[in-house]
């Protein structure tokens, strides 16, 4: 069979290679489209680019090696790629858009938080403190913010950052 005069083996690889090199693409500089895959989610960059690599690999593939029909041969691809693009889509890209972008903590983010003295902290000094989170134990820096006496043990409430350091003030929790 040939399309546009070339034949159908010729289509299916250019079409391989162009979904490959857009993947790749994609890859590098995927944030930039990034609006439209949450926009619409059928038609996310991904799964469309998937969805040709599929149905290109799986048409060449047969028509080298099967001597069937190559309009039945379309048919069998573009199933393939779909079942191929539905479980990528439920395996892969769902999973990974729910799971949480980052177990990193920026230093903004531990303000407020409740943590444990390790260090003692003397007037107008700096001891260290401890605050448990889901990726492991945060261990910084901290001084009084009321320049005043914390000993070792003790619950402290992150008031603020400052140059790393963590200023906080002793935290009496009413549910103990």
């Amino acid at each position: 069979m040939t399309i546009f005069g070339a034949p159908i083996e010729t289509i299916y690889v250019i079409l391989l290679i162009v979904a490959g090199s857009l993947t790749l693409l994609y890859i590098l500089f995927g944030d930039i489209l990034e609006g439209v895959g949450q926009s619409i989610s059928f038609l996310h960059p991904a799964l469309l680019l998937a969805f040709i690599t599929f149905f290109s690999a799986s048409g060449y593939v047969m028509e080298l090696v099967t001597s069937i029909s190559s309009l039945f041969i379309i048919v069998i691809s573009i199933i393939i790629a779909f079942i191929l693009d539905t479980l990528l889509n439920i395996f892969v890209l769902i999973p990974m858009a729910s799971a949480e972008e980052s177990l990193s903590y920026t230093e903004e983010s531990l303000v407020g938080r409740v943590g444990k003295i390790i260090i003692p902290i003397p007037e107008n000094g700096f001891g260290e403190i401890v605050i448990e989170s889901k990726s492991g134990m945060i261990s910084k820096p901290a001084s009084s913010y009321e320049n005043t006496v914390i000993d070792e043990g003790m619950k402290v409430l992150v008031i603020e950052v400052k140059n790393g350091v963590l200023y906080v003030d002793p935290y009496e929790n009413l549910d103990d």
